[in-house]
């Protein structure tokens, strides 16, 4: 969800889109006689009329749609800005309020909604699984403002507590960050470890300056970084997704990262599988829409 002020009149609005994470109501000072507030989330916007004693709604939502309902929702058809303007009657008055609306990349895919359906119309974003992707099936990739969304599919069990490590080269950028040696073309400024299905899962940040040290790596206390969504396991496969918070984790917010994914055993006692493959050049997800 994004945070949007509305300040009637033509006005134009910067919008931060990886700073906000909640809607909220804002305090603004009424610039003409007819007010509405406008709460975007995704490409939805919903407008509230303000002004008391309004009739004859006529709403023109910038994008060749109109309304004449009092209270609309519009979903705009996608990224961009848009200028919104109602033409209504005040007090017998023909008055008219503008403002810009800016939406941002959005994602279709919905934590939590106990359905992975979501992720069929995600397509653009997934990692091209070699001959050492092992236990891995299917691995995509998606963003919005907020956050990076992962959908992994793999031929394990949930019970089996399998630990992923994900290199992510954050600033894309070779001069930076571990040289795993690994997965090529990135320095890999964060490390995520753990059983994430197990809520068990840490950030390392590389620090130093020799980037051949694994031991660079420094442990972060960072609260709610990521969030698991749904999880099934149906068809011998495990599948689930999760999303990643870019304001939470250094460097984020960015245009492009590179990623590289492993999955190991449980007790670390044998590699199950990489995503891409090791030795190869690591995916590069472009954010920069």
């Amino acid at each position: 969800m994004k945070d949007i002020k509305v300040y009637l009149g033509i006005l134009s609005i910067a919008v931060a889109s990886s700073i906000f994470s909640s809607c909220k109501k804002n305090n603004y000072t009424p610039q003409t006689d007819l007010l509405y507030d406008v709460v975007v989330d995704g490409n939805i916007a919903t407008f509230t009329v303000k002004t008391e004693g309004v009739t004859g709604y006529q709403w023109d939502f910038g994008d060749g749609s109109s309304s004449t309902d009092a209270s609309p929702s519009h979903t705009y058809p996608g990224k961009g800005k848009y200028v919104p303007t109602l033409t209504a009657s005040v007090g017998g008055k023909i008055t008219e309020a503008s403002t810009v609306v800016r939406i941002a990349k959005s994602s279709p895919v919905k934590l939590n909604d106990n359905t992975l359906d979501d992720w069929a119309t995600v397509t653009k974003d997934e990692i091209p699984l070699g001959s050492k992707k092992g236990i891995f099936n299917k691995v995509k990739f998606d963003y919005d403002g907020n956050y990076v969304y992962v959908y992994i599919e793999t031929t394990r069990k949930k019970a089996d507590g399998d630990i992923f490590d994900f290199y992510i080269d954050s600033d894309n950028n070779a001069g930076t960050g571990l040289l795993t040696g690994t997965f090529t073309d990135g320095g890999y400024d964060i490390l995520l470890e753990g059983a994430v299905l197990q809520d068990w899962f840490d950030p390392f940040y590389f620090l130093g300056a020799d980037q051949n040290n694994f031991g660079n790596y420094k442990p972060q206390s960072i609260a709610e970084f990521y969030q698991v969504g749904t999880v099934k396991e149906e068809g011998g496969l495990l599948k689930f997704e999760m999303r990643i918070s870019r304001s939470k984790l250094k460097g984020l917010t960015g245009t492009g990262l590179r990623i590289g994914m492993q999955a190991t055993k449980s007790d670390w006692s044998l590699a199950l599988g990489s995503a891409p493959d090791d030795g190869s050049s690591s995916f590069f997800l472009d954010m920069g829409e």
